[in-house]
């Protein structure tokens, strides 16, 4: 009997040296993992950083677009002012030559 008791005294002090092996393989393997997920809160919070950085550079180029396309619609603007003020200006001296051409036949017909 006595035999017996020890044999199963060293099959639990077997098993329990088998659990505090398997706990402290555990407990390694849990701050191996601590580690690790507090490595991805830093690279995800440093990807929405950038995500937002990035956003944020798009929108000061769309705004810098947007400022650059009203500067030519401005420009094309008064360029087109001054086409048609010319134009006008033109259409004002072509006919005048007219008027001469015609002073002119009048003046030939009356001499």
């Amino acid at each position: 009997m006595v035999q017996h008791v020890e044999q199963n005294l060293q099959l639990m002090t077997k098993r329990a040296v088998k659990a505090e092996n398997s706990a402290t393989k555990l407990k390694q393997e849990n701050a191996l993992l601590q580690v690790q997920l507090k490595n991805y809160k830093t690279e995800n919070e440093a990807l929405k950083s950038g995500q937002s950085a990035s956003l944020a550079a798009v929108k000061q180029n769309a705004d810098l677009a947007l400022q650059n396309l009203l500067t030519v619609i401005t420009n094309s603007q008064s360029s087109i002012k001054q086409l048609v003020s010319g134009a006008e200006s033109l259409q004002l001296v072509a006919d005048l030559l007219k008027s001469i051409d015609r002073i002119s036949e009048m003046s030939e017909d009356g001499q």
